[in-house]
């Protein structure tokens, strides 16, 4: 097969695919805390009354909860400013392969929870996958796009994110009762993690390291070599070899950015809030309410069957994930990401008018179902944390109007992309870097064109 003057390889995809599997895990530890909630509920309210000799109160049996699906982000907050201490000194596949380690620690604190009556073991485990969670977010990304041709690093690098979706939409199948989801067999659904990565495992010795990794970090330039040949199928990889020294050139003589600089610097500090803005503006859409606590919602609207409504938004999640690995090039990230917030902050008043009037429209119950996109990132696993620790407790306060907060937020979100974020379609690094010197106004101030290039490539949606 051959695309763009580019054949894609058996190593090639074998490679891509082995990686991909660390993305699949990421979105299925998203989606598993939610169909069996009340059977982990129960298992909570016995294993106390077991300790205590008395049933455990509302109150604490919501922040356990709480802790159970926030303590994910935690981890993932704490995995995705890990990735660089293990990337640049064992490489990207020797990474992917060690974090499974976590995995499987993982798996074995969660599916022997119950039989060791620990909740204490349930959040651990989550805290630990979540930890794997963050580390594979950043090392899938890096690897990918270092082994895949230019021409085909774009389309390559969407299947982490259709990675994410098909894990979320397995956890939601596989969370139904009549499968994993009942009180028997939950611990397996959440220790199920350990059968991907064994999968990787298997898989990864098969696959090589990243020629970028090989040539740049370690100086081996043969090795880099045969590893390209090997990938793209062919013995003439001068291209390739080329494209790697002249950024490695670049590298060296780009000037070293603190994270204190990306703020107190003109250049940088636009760039810098855009990108946190977006990656807020995808966690506080309400997307991971959803995903954490679709079976609440729908089960409080009057959904008989809650759990086949949560399994309907991670199918529309996956195929609207897929339409866009389609249709981004042509549209354009800016004018997607806009027309996803406007379409959410649509279905956010839909849902609190149908859960206001359900008590005097009982067939309101059956409204929208929205999706979005999962990123990884700080500010991303922040805002997921706030979410999923906080929205109990707000909703417990707000009633059927808690999706007025959302809706206020994705608003505001939607003004502040359509007046700056710029559209990166059609445009190359060095032209996004100079619309952000140009609106920066920096004065005398002096870049290299490394660093605005840098900066262009950055802040890229």
């Amino acid at each position: 097969m051959d695309s763009g003057g580019k054949q894609v390889t058996f190593q090639l995809m074998l490679t891509v695919g082995a990686a991909v599997i660390g993305s699949l895990q990421f979105g299925y530890n998203t989606g598993v805390i939610n169909a069996p909630q009340k059977v982990i509920e129960r298992f909570l309210n016995e294993t106390w009354f077991d300790r205590y000799q008395e049933h455990i109160s509302k109150t604490s049996l919501t922040t356990l909860w709480s802790v159970s699906v926030a303590i994910f982000s935690v981890g993932g907050i704490f995995g995705s400013f890990s990735v660089g201490l293990f990337v640049n000194r064992f490489g990207r596949r020797n990474s992917m392969l060690m974090a499974n380690v976590l995995a499987f620690v993982s798996a074995a604190l969660m599916g022997f929870s119950k039989m060791g009556g620990s909740w204490e073991m349930l959040i651990i485990g989550r805290f630990v996958v979540g930890l794997y969670s963050g580390l594979s977010t950043g090392f899938v990304p890096m690897y990918v796009g270092e082994v895949a041709p230019t021409a085909l690093r774009g389309a390559l690098g969407t299947l982490h994110q259709l990675g994410i979706v098909t894990g979320i939409l397995m956890a939601q199948v596989f969370g139904m009762e009549a499968l994993m989801g009942n009180t028997y067999l939950w611990p397996f659904l959440l220790g199920f993690t350990f059968i991907p990565a064994l999968a990787q495992c298997a898989l990864l010795p098969f696959c090589p390291e990243s020629p970028r990794f090989l040539l740049i970090n370690r100086n081996e330039e043969n090795k880099a070599k045969t590893v390209l040949k090997k990938l793209r199928g062919t013995t003439d990889v001068s291209a390739d070899m080329q494209e790697m020294k002249e950024e490695a050139r670049q590298m060296m003589r780009e000037k070293k950015v603190t994270i204190l600089e990306l703020f107190r610097s003109p250049l940088y500090r636009q760039p810098i809030f855009i990108a946190i803005m977006l990656q807020l503006s995808q966690q506080l859409s309400g997307i991971n309410a959803v995903f954490y606590y679709s079976t609440r919602i729908f089960e409080k609207a009057g959904v008989a069957q809650p759990v086949y409504a949560t399994i309907g938004a991670g199918v529309v999640n996956t195929a609207f994930t897929v339409v866009s690995l389609f249709v981004v090039e042509r549209a354009g990230r800016r004018s997607l990401h806009l027309l996803g917030l406007i379409g959410m902050a649509g279905a956010a008043v839909l849902m609190t008018i149908a859960l206001a009037l359900l008590d005097k429209l009982p067939w309101m119950s059956y409204g929208p179902r929205p999706s979005a996109f999962a990123v990884a990132g700080f500010s991303n696993w922040t805002a997921n944390f706030i979410v999923g620790m906080a929205f109990q407790y707000v909703e417990e306060l707000c009633g059927p109007y808690v999706f007025v907060i959302f809706t206020i937020l994705l608003l505001s979100f939607f003004i502040f992309t359509y007046f700056k974020v710029p559209e990166t379609k059609g445009r190359t690094f060095d032209e996004i870097s100079a619309g952000f010197r140009q609106s920066s106004g920096t004065g005398g101030e002096k870049h290299s064109p490394e660093e605005l290039n840098s900066l262009g490539a950055d802040s890229q949606l």
